[in-house]
Order: C-alpha cells, then sequence, then structure tokens
C-alpha cells in the first residue's frame, strides 16, 4: 500500500484504533466478564463496551467533526447530514467471544459521502488484521489478499453463520462445501482473501455488519 494517499490519517487512526482495542478484549477474552441482553438473543459484554469506548476516543481525537455510528451507541440522526461517518462494531461475533470461539472480529469502517473508503476488520484473537482502502487493494497482516477466481456454485467453499438454523441452508450441502464461521465481518473478510468463495446469510443486518467487510470483498 502506498504510504502516501488521500486518506492516510484516518487509516493511521483506525488501525491504531483497532489494535487497541483487540488488546483490551483479549484481556477479557475466556476471562471474567459481564453479559447482558440488549433485546432477545442479542447478547452485550465489557468487552463490546470497552472495545467501543477505545474506538471512539481513538477516532475523534483525530477527527472530532465526523459523524459515528456504532452498534453500542445511541445513534445520532445528525450524521446523516454529515460527508464523513466511521461506522463500527466493536465486537462483531459477541456470541462466540462469550463461548470462547476466536471467530469474533473488531469491525471499523471509514465512509465519505455514503461509500466506505477504509476498512479495518481485526480478528485478535487469529492475529488477522484485514485493512482495506479504496482504490489500494486489500491486505491481511500487510500481505495483498485477492478473492477466489471462482466463478461456479458447485464445488464453492460457502461461509454460513455458526448460529443460524443450519436448514437454512440446505439447498447448498449437495453444491459447496459449507463452512461455519461466526462473525459477518469475518466471513466477509476471509472471503476478501479467499479463504471461502463467498458467504450468505438470511438475517436482517446493520451498516456496522458488513460495511468494513464489503469494501474489503
Amino acid at each position: 500500500m502506498a504510504n502516501a494517499f488521500q486518506y492516510s490519517k484516518e487509516l493511521t487512526a483506525a488501525e491504531s484504533a483497532a489494535r487497541e482495542a483487540g488488546a483490551v478484549v483479549m484481556s477479557l477474552f475466556k476471562g471474567k466478564f459481564d453479559v447482558r441482553e440488549k433485546s432477545k438473543n442479542n447478547p452485550v459484554t465489557t468487552a463490546d463496551i470497552e472495545a467501543n469506548r477505545i474506538i471512539r476516543e481513538t477516532i475523534f481525537e483525530a477527527f472530532p467533526g465526523d459523524g459515528w455510528l456504532s452498534e453500542e451507541d445511541q445513534d445520532n440522526s445528525d450524521r446523516l447530514a454529515l460527508s464523513r461517518i466511521w461506522v463500527v462494531d466493536p465486537i462483531d461475533g459477541t456470541k462466540e467471544f462469550i463461548e470462547g470461539v476466536p471467530q469474533f472480529a473488531i469491525s471499523i469502517a471509514f465512509v465519505v459521502d455514503g461509500r466506505p473508503k477504509i476498512a479495518i476488520v481485526f480478528n485478535p484473537a487469529k492475529d488477522r488484521f484485514y485493512k482495506a482502502v479504496f482504490g489500494q487493494g486489500a491486505y491481511l497482516n500487510n500481505e495483498t489478499i485477492r478473492v477466489s477466481s471462482r466463478s461456479e456454485v458447485n464445488g464453492a467453499s460457502l461461509l454460513v453463520s455458526r448460529s443460524e438454523p443450519q436448514k437454512k441452508f440446505q439447498v447448498f450441502i449437495d453444491h459447496c462445501d459449507i463452512r461455519p464461521v461466526g462473525s459477518i465481518a469475518y466471513r466477509l473478510a476471509k472471503v476478501a482473501g479467499g479463504d471461502g468463495d463467498c458467504t450468505i446469510t438470511f438475517r436482517n443486518i446493520h451498516e456496522w455488519d458488513i460495511c468494513a467487510g464489503v469494501l474489503m470483498v
């Protein structure tokens, strides 16, 4: 990746925020943390809250005038009038985090005029740090990655949710190698790196779930 490009400062801030948040998340992983239900089947933990705080403070220290959308903060419609917005899921795959399954990720996207320009998807439990910049390619641990060249469904490696009912994917069983992977952000990053040909979900999803991963792919 070129050292100088339009959003290099934003990328530096996003990388720093993700790594600091990752350190806190890993200090709690498989340890003691509080869990509560935000809504039915939608848990949040101490790690989610702390990671969110670190990312928000790091980003706003560098870019105090930007907009903000995070799963763990109350939305503010004022962001809709802004050109620059950060879209964050401090832990995508909270259920996996709670279960001790290393398939969760920190997802950070920087958006300008409705288009993602920078993406970070960091799985600290696997030490897999994905990043992408619009027009600059995508990287895993600073090595260039690409999607697979497969164009046929038959024989494809299909990454699916661990928690969605597996009967939803029955139609693909005779055609694909089906691999359950927790976080959708992490699944998208794996597809971006060719570690899986495709992913699918039948759930309603939010901007913070996929914003970074979509740019990466």
